[in-house]
């Protein structure tokens, strides 16, 4: 299975940031670490470290890998795969699967692809300018041949 890099890694960990008590993201959702959402099942209350945190970031991300690989039936670049896996990390696969992204990306017109990741910069009904920068980044990296 292709893996996303460290680049995609770094990406990940920069727009998340990192926490090591359970906070409630702008979506609503209880997340830890570099933005883990956090399971009914897990028990985070005495925290993690930032070893941990990337951690479950690496065992979150391969379920980002694993959608990007299932929607996308294009050959992509190290970086176009780097932006697409962030952006799933984030959004969630349902997002890449109903979103005109992956349309775009599939029919390859990559060039139109960098204004549809700016589409996706709005949780809990706010557009929010960490968003914004981060599709900015991923639409860059997308770009990059």
């Amino acid at each position: 299975m292709r893996h996303f890099t460290q680049n995609g890694i770094d990406l990940i960990k920069r727009f998340e940031g990192f926490s090591a008590k359970v906070y409630i993201c702008p979506a609503g959702y209880p997340t830890i670490g570099y933005g883990h959402v956090v399971k009914p099942h897990e028990d985070f209350s005495v925290g993690i470290n930032e070893a941990q945190a990337e951690e479950l970031l690496r065992q979150d991300a391969v379920i980002a890998e694993r959608a990007v690989l299932r929607l996308i039936n294009v050959p992509l670049t190290d970086g176009q795969f780097d932006a697409l896996v962030s952006f799933t990390y984030n959004l969630g696969g349902g997002a890449l699967q109903r979103s005109t992204l992956r349309r775009k990306i599939n029919r390859e017109e990559h060039a139109e692809v960098p204004e549809q990741f700016m589409r996706w910069v709005w949780a809990g009904g706010r557009k929010l300018k960490g968003l914004v920068r981060r599709r900015e980044a991923e639409a860059k990296i997308y770009s990059l041949i």
